[in-house]
């Protein structure tokens, strides 16, 4: 009797996940592919209307499951309103629910807003904290708000941003095979060097949303074809 073959158990990234070090072949056409994104973006910058830390901290809070442009079409209100972060802290938070409602799930946001604004006043003195180690002890502050302001108020490069834009463009790149954001920005960490982690999300953000469109990609415009397996004339 011939045994049935096993079916191949789902591919589960373990803990502690570390991606296989890229091969020079790979790591030129990431450089190339780089390269042609400054080239294209060469005034990339965030898409979150900010002034300062706390600004940017509160609209990345508020960009979870929501466009960007909706945030910045939220946040001056806000901000008008609760321009510090003791301010905030003190508001009623059914007023805060009120003006950011339209950017969805609007219950806990205003609850991380409020508990993000009054850890800040109470230890951190008002100030936006640098380290990435009291970031992530401030309420709707995870790694991906982190490393945001991390990398835009101080230049400090952690890892890359890895955002739905970033996620669908680096699967398309075949720069990763993951699905979770974590492992994704290892795989990009070690194929890209330090210096381009901040700017790199930033790029792959606005040529998702001008070029390499979810719905309607312009391959037939597209800077990176020649060098991406997904578009129609790029390498087989």
């Amino acid at each position: 009797m011939t045994a049935r073959p096993r079916k191949a158990a789902p591919r589960t990234p373990a803990r502690g996940y570390v991606p296989t070090r890229p091969d020079r072949k790979e790591t030129l056409r990431a450089a190339r592919i780089v390269a042609r994104l400054q080239r294209t973006y060469p005034e990339v910058e965030c898409a979150l209307n900010h002034r300062d830390a706390f600004e940017l901290t509160a609209a990345t809070i508020l960009s979870a499951q929501c466009t960007d442009e909706r945030v910045n079409l939220v946040t001056p209100e806000l901000f008008r309103r609760w321009p510090t972060p003791a301010l905030l802290a003190d508001a009623p938070l059914d007023a805060i629910e009120d003006v950011v409602r339209s950017t969805g799930f609007f219950r806990n946001k205003a609850k991380s807003l409020q508990g993000m604004a009054r850890r800040v006043r109470d230890h951190y003195g008002g100030e936006i904290p640098s380290a990435m180690e009291d970031l992530l002890t401030l309420p709707g502050v995870a790694r991906k708000t982190a490393n945001v302001v991390r990398g835009v108020i101080w230049g400090l490069a952690d890892g890359v941003v890895v955002d739905t834009h970033v996620k669908r463009i680096s699967t398309l790149l075949g720069w990763t095979d993951r699905s979770d954001p974590v492992h994704i920005e290892r795989d990009l960490a070690a194929l890209h060097p330090q210096e381009v982690w901040i700017e790199l999300s930033h790029m792959l953000i606005h040529h998702g949303r001008r070029i390499c469109i979810a719905r309607r990609p312009r391959c037939d415009e597209c800077p990176l074809a020649t060098d991406c397996p997904s578009a129609a004339d790029g390498p087989a």
